[in-house]
């Protein structure tokens, strides 16, 4: 009755990827923004925009994944409640 739920883990390949993808989508977004042909001043506003943007996304995937990681805790915790009170009924119980 008790199901322990499986923890999924990444695989080094899939790490790898998610890193690597990141490191080449950082530095085409600088070298285009290096190049741009405008003033200074826009490059370095689309710079700290984009950085911005990096770390906006970063906190919303760690605030979406702490969510549904209390969830899961909450759902353990009522269904352990649970099982403890149907282990201890007794139907034939007097009331």
């Amino acid at each position: 009755m008790s199901e322990t739920p499986v923890r999924q883990q990444s695989t080094a390949a899939f790490y790898g990827q998610a890193v690597a993808s990141f490191a080449i989508a950082m530095a085409a977004t600088a070298i285009g923004i290096f190049r741009l042909n405008a003033d200074a001043w826009v490059r370095g506003f689309l710079a700290i925009a984009v950085l911005y943007l990096v770390t906006s996304a970063f906190t919303l995937a760690k605030v979406i994944r702490d969510r549904q990681e209390a969830v899961q805790i909450v759902s353990r915790v009522d269904q352990a409640r649970v099982e403890k009170l149907l282990s201890e009924h007794d139907p034939f119980e007097k009331l």
